[in-house]
């Protein structure tokens, strides 16, 4: 399982595109975490599913309203990650009202999921292999912090977790 002090996996994730440009085409856009987390801070959040309760409820609306105060704890951008198509995460993001707030990535096959081991299995509810509910800091492509939620539960992945750890 990554911890304190790895490097995020190298993998692809997936974006959607609304509108054509800065070299990004309508529709799903791949983005190479390495290139992409290089030389930034990033508050990545990562829950089981686009559209489920607590991720729609809490988890995504929670970054966006923290939006402005991550930003100035010298956060430069907030990923939301989940085991489902690029279709989908941009219907939620839509759905959310995320915009430039939350970049909404989707891990498709799970594999940046199952590289950093933290996959929940949700088979039994239909659901298949998932992300497990974790929040983690990261430093140029390292991780600064991570924590990671008990099964059910909604207590330290949360924004307001995650801008404590953002701030000097």
């Amino acid at each position: 399982m990554i911890k304190v002090g790895d490097t995020l996996p190298a993998s692809t994730l997936m974006e959607f595109s609304e509108v054509e440009g800065g070299g990004c085409s309508i529709g799903p856009n791949p983005v190479d975490v390495a290139k992409a987390s290089a030389g930034k801070t990033i508050a990545l959040f990562a829950l089981p599913g686009a559209f489920t309760p607590t991720c729609s409820a809490k988890h995504v609306p929670g970054y966006i309203q923290k939006f402005d105060e991550l930003k100035a704890a010298g956060v430069d951008e907030i990923w939301c990650v989940s085991v489902n198509d690029a279709f989908v995460m941009g219907a939620w993001a839509r759905d959310q009202k995320s915009g430039a707030k939350v970049r909404m990535l989707a891990d498709g096959d799970a594999a940046f999921t199952k590289a950093t081991g933290l996959t929940l299995d949700l088979t039994g509810k239909g659901m298949g292999l998932r992300s497990n509910r974790y929040s983690m800091l990261v430093k140029d492509g390292k991780v600064a912090s991570l924590n990671i939620e008990a099964p059910g539960k909604f207590e330290v992945s949360d924004a307001a977790t995650m801008l404590a750890q953002a701030k000097p």
